[in-house]
C-alpha cells in the first residue's frame, strides 16, 4: 500500500469533558467506556480510524488529575508517558463551563511536549448556547499561541467531527498504515469485556465507589456443543460496605449489572453470553503495589 497519511493523536483535559466519548464516535465503534464518572477511563486505550487517504489512531487516556492514590500516580505517568510519544494532542474543553485553574495548568504543561503538534477542541457544543461556545473559544484560543487549530465540536451530535478527522490527517506525518483496514481497537477482546463489566457496574453508584471498582475476568470461553460463551469474572471493591453496595439488596443490584453487561458484550462476541460475576474485597488495592500489580496496573 502506498505511503498515507499516518498517525498518533491523543485527547488530552481535565476528568469527564468528553475524551471517551469523542474516540468512540470518530472510530464510529464503542471502544472506551464512558460514564458520568470521572476517572473512567484507566487505561490508553487505542481507537483507531481509517479513511482511503490516512489512518488516525487514537489513544485514549485517563483524564490529568491531583492524585490521592498509587493507582492516580500511575494513571498519571500512563498519561506522561503517552504525551511524550503522539504526533498530535488534542486539549479539550467542554462549551459549557468555563476554562479554569486545572485547564490552564494542563494547556500550560503542553509545553513539555515539544514534539507534538497541539490543537484546542471546545467540546460539548450541543450542550451551550451560542454565546457560551464563543466565550469559550476566545478562552481557549489565548490558552497558548502554538495552536495548529481551535475546534468548536459535539460527539453527540457528530458537529464538526468531519472537520476535525481532516485537521488531523494533515497534521499526521506521511507513511504506511500501521494497522489493517477493519481493525477498530488494539484492545483484547477480554480486556473490552471487563471493561463493559465495570462500565455497567459504575453505573448509579454513589461517588465514592468508582475509584474503588476493578474487574478481573477469571475464564472466558465458548461452551461446547452450545452457542454460550461463558464468561466468569470478578468486581473488585476496597472494602466490605462497597461490596453490600454492588451486589444491592437481595443481590438484585448485581443482577441489573449482569444484564447490562451482557447486553454490551453479546455483540462484541457474537454469541449469546452466560455471565457469571463474583463481588470480592481486596483491601486498599488503590494504594498497594502487589494489588495494582494483579490488576494490570
Amino acid at each position: 500500500m502506498s505511503d498515507i497519511r499516518c498517525g498518533f493523536v491523543t485527547f488530552v483535559g481535565r476528568p469527564n469533558v468528553g475524551k471517551s466519548t469523542l474516540t468512540n464516535a470518530l472510530v464510529g465503534e464503542k471502544v472506551a467506556i464512558t460514564s458520568e464518572k470521572p476517572q473512567t477511563t484507566r487505561r490508553a486505550i487505542r481507537g483507531i480510524l481509517n479513511r482511503p487517504d490516512g489512518q488516525l489512531i487514537i489513544v485514549d487516556t485517563p483524564g490529568i488529575h491531583r492524585p490521592r492514590t498509587l493507582l492516580g500516580q500511575r494513571l498519571n505517568d500512563l498519561v506522561e508517558q503517552v504525551l511524550g510519544d503522539v504526533d498530535v494532542i488534542a486539549f479539550c474543553v467542554p462549551a459549557d463551563e468555563k476554562v479554569g485553574p486545572g485547564d490552564r495548568r494542563i494547556a500550560a504543561s503542553l509545553d513539555g511536549y515539544p514534539r507534538a503538534k497541539k490543537i484546542a477542541l471546545v467540546t460539548k457544543t450541543d450542550s451551550a448556547s451560542r454565546d457560551e461556545i464563543a466565550e469559550r473559544l476566545v478562552e481557549v484560543d489565548a490558552l497558548r499561541e502554538d495552536w495548529a487549530a481551535v475546534i468548536p465540536l459535539s460527539a453527540l451530535t457528530r458537529d464538526q467531527l468531519g472537520v476535525l478527522t481532516g485537521e488531523l490527517l494533515a497534521l499526521m506525518p506521511t507513511g504506511p498504515a500501521l494497522y489493517p483496514d477493519g481493525v477498530v481497537t488494539d484492545e483484547s477482546v477480554e480486556d473490552r469485556v471487563a471493561e463493559i463489566i465495570r462500565e455497567a457496574a459504575l453505573e448509579g453508584v454513589r461517588d465514592e465507589l468508582p475509584h474503588s471498582i476493578a474487574v478481573m475476568i477469571q475464564e472466558m470461553a465458548p461452551r461446547e456443543d452450545s452457542d454460550l460463551t461463558d464468561v466468569f469474572a470478578d468486581i473488585v471493591v476496597e472494602r466490605d460496605s462497597q461490596k453490600a453496595i454492588i451486589i444491592g439488596h437481595k443481590g438484585t443490584r448485581l443482577r441489573d449489572v449482569g444484564a447490562r453487561a451482557r447486553a454490551g458484550i453479546e455483540p462484541l462476541v457474537g454469541t449469546r453470553v452466560f455471565l457469571l460475576l463474583h463481588v470480592r474485597v481486596a483491601k486498599e488495592w488503590q494504594r498497594d503495589p502487589k494489588q495494582l500489580g494483579r490488576l494490570g496496573f
